[in-house]
């Protein structure tokens, strides 16, 4: 099934915030730790409200231990550096949407080790969404395009 992935989520408010729609859409959420806050933060806790008791979470210590526990499945990356459209990607059951940092994305070296980069289309000049919105987005394209399979 479906999950979301974040790597190293910096800002707890919007980890929580994925972890809400992850609950109300019965999807796992794995964060690839370290994180840049701990999940009793109160900021995360009052994004979360009572939907993180709800949500499926799942804490990878490292991104090798990610890889390890979801080899086989396909990594996702959306980033600003992709050129490929959303609405263009053939979404798979078992796909992983996978986030970057809200303050630098990922590095290189995750970048060159996923098995796809999708991008949303934005007007020229614009940097980049808020991590939890663009995760709503390309969740409810992924979710459109699965519906029914």
């Amino acid at each position: 099934m479906l999950e979301i992935a974040l790597y190293q989520p910096d800002i707890a408010p919007n980890a929580a915030t994925i972890l809400r729609m992850c609950a109300c859409f019965g999807l796992t959420c794995r964060i690839i730790e370290p994180a840049g806050f701990v999940m009793s933060d109160s900021q995360f806790r009052r994004a979360g409200m009572d939907y993180l008791d709800k949500a499926a979470l799942v804490q990878d210590p490292s991104w090798g231990a990610y890889r390890g526990a979801t080899a086989g499945r396909r990594s996702v990356l959306l980033t600003t550096r992709a050129t490929l459209p959303v609405w263009d990607f053939a979404f798979r059951p078992d796909d992983l949407l996978l986030m970057g940092r809200e303050s630098v994305g990922v590095p290189d070296a995750v970048h060159q080790a996923v098995e796809a980069r999708v991008t949303i289309p934005m007007r020229e000049g614009m940097r980049s969404l808020n991590v939890a919105l663009a995760c709503a987005i390309v969740t409810g394209e992924a979710l459109r395009q699965l519906s029914g399979k």
